[in-house]
């Protein structure tokens, strides 16, 4: 792009990059960096730059990011150069967004159109540039779009356009292989591309396609052969030469593909064999690359079918690298040998020096891979040296993670080669002396099980001086002054189980080491747990062998200090201990019988073994065991809304109201009205009769306190009213007091069909009635429910709530000139407290018209409307009084509503009857809304001035 010798670009931008390069400290090339940020940002967004200028600004931007700072700001323009006509520009473009954006990016859908069309240029260059920034932008979104223009380019004329399609489609295989599976076909037919760039970039999808499925491409072997071939012949263009070798990139992919088709099939092997051979004998030595290509080979070797003289040429190979005097060639012979070791073993054998002399080698990483190479070289006849190296090396080093890793490798090869049980045992006391505490736990555990097993063979022999030699050397290794935990669990271990086997050691002195063992390691508990239950274990075998246990002093105050120590798993075992030392021998060798660590433990889920103790409890008269399922007087979960308040009601304080006693079901219950201020639906008269068989929703109450349910009000906002109100509800089973002219009427209502009732969880799940029809009834009827009234002639009326009344008896109860106690002053209901719907049906004496009309003396009115809706004056409620006489007209079956109006059903005084029949609407104005307009101003505070109040007057004054 013109960079040479500053060619195109401005002195500012040279002495950017000069000054860049002379910073002397990181602070300073910041400090550099971010005034360029500063001076770009303010150039940038100058209008009208020219092109060659804004080519610049981009690529100091590039030098910005490659140094770690952002330059967001600038990939707009970016993007902007891409869609230039300039090839220069548009280049630089693709380099920089190809730089800048990820294919995650939001930029890239606005680039997307612009490789489109730029791939089906005319101007090859422009199509690689594009294909380059497909390459690197292209996501699998964004994959069909472009799709269809890079499998057109793999017919182009231009080789490199060809070759940048196939590399964009490897690209594609990797982010979604099933968008190129069916391109398989045009990946053979580029293999046989004129072009060797071609062919050797088709080489890569095709080795992961193989990777993936080696047997649906076997048939290609043949021609992967003769390509190889006329690549080792030299028949490719010199151009494909490096360091004088042909093509060694090309031949590499060749070798690594044959590796994959060759292994573990013998025709296709056999193909290779004589190709692999010349590629051994003409192969230049003398360069890294030749040497790359020899390695390779090596490789493909130990893959496919083994071959004698292949075999032989590779040895005679890794002959030369591990002779070598570099580092790089002994690293590459030793993995080299590693791998063709496990096709012909005894290639190592003679290679055996030659690696160990790799281990005196200073450089760390040629250890350590030698190591590896040790591990898979080991046999019974050099176990001995290989691991001893491995244990001095293991010693002699830092790293903990490669220390575990040498560590386990010296336990494995130990346990599977150890030629004598002294050698094991030493062997393995270094290991875990030295490395103790990185060793894995299951390293220890199958130490522990080895010795218990023995060598899995019948010689008892062995395995019991296998374990002699344990406890001797343990014993030994005591007397150091500190080993690792999990050492001494294995110690505790073994000298609990086999310290007085053969007899050579007393119980005294093996539970005195033991006691010390407690003692010096006193802050480690699994340490002093395995030794207490090795001390447990000793004292059963003397006791099962019929000789006195004599506790030493120092096992004694090992013992009181665990009975009282915080540690409850010390403490159980040393309550167990206590409790074995004084049983006698037939009960101690049933508890722990001897050598039994290695008997498969059987988990009785069942308990089957208290099957006997159990029935005899029960035949003495025990109760059997009721599962909690099972198990009657439970509570009844569903009352709760969730386990925690059932927790709660049973183990905590209850800050909730009770829950509601289950009713109790009468065939019939005397009920009157008495006063209540709860809202509750009352839907319009005419659907009466629909609803006469839907259940009831009692809304009951007591002044004695007595059961309450609790309106749902949740998310109804108050408007009016105080915001303390609680609405005053009773219960609906009283006699009923009417006060019509002066006089007092007891009235007996029909008996409450209780089968009706619901609890209050039931009736969330009633069906609810629109909120226009709820405003309605809260307007009209300031609240209904079932109430339950005491035989005083002193209380005021209430409504009953209930769909159907029945007929009853009505006594004749009429007391002249009774004095009407005043009920305490209730705060006004909020008419916007809507309820659960409840339809009442009571029998009223009121006329509300005549009251309208001031027919009804004031303080007769007072006595007659609802208890709970009493306003805190003593002025009458007129939408109360309307609420109790539109419930309770006797409607006839032709009759209209003005009818049922002028002649309330009184009922008969002298025990007649009343009956209920739904009301009809009927034509004329509307009395409700006249009603409801009063019930809002008394609302708002307005009390009438005279008996026939003139409402516009009250309110305007």
């Amino acid at each position: 792009m013109g960079s040479q010798g500053g060619f195109y670009h401005s002195k500012e931008f040279l002495d950017l990059v000069k000054s860049i390069g002379e910073a002397r400290s990181k602070v300073e090339e910041d400090r550099i960096v971010l005034n360029e940020i500063e001076t770009l940002k303010r150039r940038m967004s100058e209008p009208d730059i020219p092109k060659r200028k804004m080519k610049e600004y981009i690529i100091r931007l590039v030098y910005v990011e490659m140094l770690g700072h952002d330059a967001s700001f600038g990939y707009i323009h970016a993007v902007k150069m891409t869609h230039d006509d300039s090839l220069l520009v548009k280049r630089t473009g693709y380099l920089a967004v190809t730089l800048f954006l990820n294919e995650d990016h939001d930029l890239i859908i606005l680039i997307v159109n612009t490789i489109q069309k730029d791939l089906k240029s005319d101007n090859y260059l422009v199509v690689c540039a594009a294909l380059n920034a497909v390459c690197k932008l292209i996501n699998e979104e964004t994959i069909p779009a472009v799709l269809p223009q890079v499998v057109e380019l793999l017919a182009h004329p231009k080789e490199t356009v060809r070759k940048k399609a196939i590399m964009a489609l490897h690209r594609f295989y990797h982010k979604s292989p099933s968008s190129v599976l069916h391109l398989v076909s045009n990946f053979r037919k580029r293999l046989c591309d004129n072009d060797p760039g071609v062919m050797g970039a088709t080489l890569c999808p095709l080795f992961d396609l193989i990777t993936t499925d080696v047997n649906s491409y076997k048939d290609l072997v043949i021609s992967f052969v003769s390509i190889l071939k006329q690549v080792a012949e030299r028949r490719l263009p010199n151009a494909y030469d490096y360091h004088q070798m042909p093509a060694p990139f090309i031949q590499i992919k060749l070798l690594k593909i044959l590796a994959l088709l060759g292994s573990g099939d013998k025709q296709a092997s056999e193909n290779m064999y004589t190709v692999v051979g010349d590629i051994f004998k003409k192969c230049d030595s003398s360069s890294n690359i030749g040497n790359a290509v020899l390695y390779q080979c090596i490789c493909g070797v130990s893959s496919i079918y083994p071959n004698p003289k292949l075999l032989e040429s590779a040895a005679d190979v890794i002959s030369r690298f591990l002779k070598s005097d570099s580092h790089n060639l002994k690293y590459m012979g030793i993995d080299a040998l590693g791998r063709l070791i496990k096709t012909s073993p005894e290639i190592a054998e003679q290679h055996q020096l030659a690696v160990i002399d790799c281990l005196e080698d200073p450089d760390d990483t040629l250890k350590r891979k030698t190591f590896e190479l040790l591990y898979k070289m080991t046999k019974s006849t050099n176990v001995e040296v290989i691991v001893d190296r491995m244990i001095d090396y293991m010693i002699s080093i830092n790293d903990n993670h490669y220390k575990t890793e040498i560590a386990s490798r010296c336990v494995e090869l130990t346990e599977q080669f150890a030629p004598s049980n002294q050698w094991f045992i030493r062997t393995m006391n270094k290991v875990f002396e030295h490395a103790g505490d990185l060793v894995n736990i299951k390293v220890a555990h199958n130490l522990m099980r080895l010795i218990a097993e023995g060598f899995g063979e019948d010689d008892d022999t062995a395995d019991s001086q296998l374990r002699s030699s344990a406890v001797e050397s343990y014993l030994l290794i005591l007397g150091e002054p500190k080993l690792p935990s999990v050492f001494l669990q294995v110690i505790c271990w073994v000298l609990g189980e086999y310290g007085t086997a053969d007899g050579k050691f007393s119980a005294s002195y093996i539970t005195g080491k033991l006691c010390d063992v407690a003692e010096a390691y006193s802050n480690d508990e699994t340490v002093k747990a395995y030794a207490v239950t090795a001390l447990m274990k000793i004292y059963a075998l003397e006791i099962a062998a019929g000789r006195k246990v004599d506790m030493l002093p120092e096992c004694q105050s090992l013992m009181e200090e665990l009975l009282a120590s915080h540690s409850t798993d010390l403490q159980q075992r040393a309550y167990e201990l206590q409790a074995l030392i004084i049983l006698d021998a037939l009960a101690v060798e049933c508890i722990m019988p001897l050598d039994a660590s290695c008997e498969d433990i059987e988990v009785d889920k069942g308990l089957s073994f208290l099957n006997g103790y159990i029935q005899e409890s029960i035949e003495k008269g025990a109760q059997p065991y009721i599962p909690e399922s099972e198990r009657s007087g439970m509570l009844n979960i569903s009352n709760f809304r969730s386990q925690d308040h059932l927790e709660a009601s049973s183990h905590s304080l209850k800050f909730e109201a009770y829950e509601l006693p289950k009713p109790t079901m009468q065939s019939s219950i005397p009920s009157a009205s008495l006063a209540s201020t709860e809202l509750v639906q009352v839907t319009e008269p005419m659907y009466t009769r629909e609803r006469d068989q839907t259940s009831s929703m009692p809304s009951v109450s007591s002044d004695a306190g007595s059961s309450e349910l609790k309106l749902r009000l949740d998310g109804v906002q108050k408007k009016w009213g105080r915001p303390t109100y609680t609405p005053a509800t009773s219960t609906s089973n009283s006699t009923s007091q009417k006060t019509v002219n002066g006089i007092t009427q007891v009235e007996r209502e029909s008996t409450v069909n209780s089968r009706t009732r619901e609890t209050y969880d039931s009736r969330k799940q009633q069906v609810e009635i629109s909120p226009e029809k709820q405003k309605l009834a809260a307007s009209l009827f300031g609240g209904s429910s079932n109430a339950e009234k005491r035989p005083a002639t002193g209380h005021k009326i209430s409504k009953a709530s209930s769909h159907v009344v029945e007929k009853s008896d009505v006594p004749k109860s009429s007391v002249e000139g009774a004095s009407v106690k005043t009920a305490p002053v209730q705060q006004p209901p909020d008419l916007l407290d809507l309820g659960e719907p409840s339809v009442t049906s009571s029998a009223s004496l009121v006329d509300p018209f005549k009251q309208l009309e001031g027919l009804l003396d004031t303080t007769q009115v007072a006595s007659a409307v609802d208890h709970g809706s009493t306003a805190a004056t003593e002025s009458p409620d007129i939408l109360t009084s309307y609420a109790e006489t539109a419930a309770g007209i006797h409607n006839k079956d032709d009759g209209d509503i003005l009818s049922g109006l002028s002649n309330p059903s009184i009922g008969n005084m002298s025990g007649g009857t009343t009956t209920m029949q739904p009301m009809q609407s009927s034509k004329g104005p509307n009395l409700k809304d006249s009603l409801v307009k009063d019930a809002l101003v008394r609302q708002m505070g307005v009390t009438p001035s005279t008996q026939n109040p003139n409402l516009f007057k009250d309110l305007l004054g």
